[in-house]
């Protein structure tokens, strides 16, 4: 079986240190946690693990970023990976943007920040319990 990716991407270090913190914590070895400064760090990200032979599983996304918002990011993420547990977390989304991303990229939770840390790996597992469901039906 793959090695599953957990992949961040927010423009703030602060916020990734954070995330990246939160999922080890979480999920330890079990997944590869990645993280990214911009949505097209991510797309490279995934594309060369995914070339490497690792599965994409989740990606939680800022909004507002600078060059591609994180509801750009998303939607081509998951013209890339259907599959994929797409997670908006931003403090500044624009709601037009997140009913956007519901449709276009099957977004499975908004969350705002400050974001509480139990509620985000219960996401993330509410998530990935869908994912494992799916395919070993």
């Amino acid at each position: 079986m793959k090695k599953g990716i957990l992949l961040c991407v927010d423009d703030e270090g602060v916020v990734l240190n954070a995330l990246k913190d939160q999922l080890r914590k979480a999920y330890g070895a079990k997944h590869v946690i990645e993280v990214a400064e911009s949505a097209e760090e991510g797309l490279e990200i995934l594309d060369e693990l995914v070339d490497g032979g690792y599965l994409p599983l989740v990606i939680i996304s800022d909004w507002l970023m600078p060059r591609m918002n994180g509801d750009e990011f998303l939607i081509e993420a998951h013209k890339r990976f259907p599959h994929v547990i797409k997670i908006m977390l931003s403090g500044q989304a624009d709601e037009h943007a997140v009913q956007r991303t519901r449709e276009l990229a099957n977004l499975h939770q908004f969350m705002a920040k400050p974001w509480e840390p139990d509620q985000l790996i219960r996401c993330i597992n509410q998530g990935l319990e869908m994912f494992y469901q799916k395919t070993s039906a």
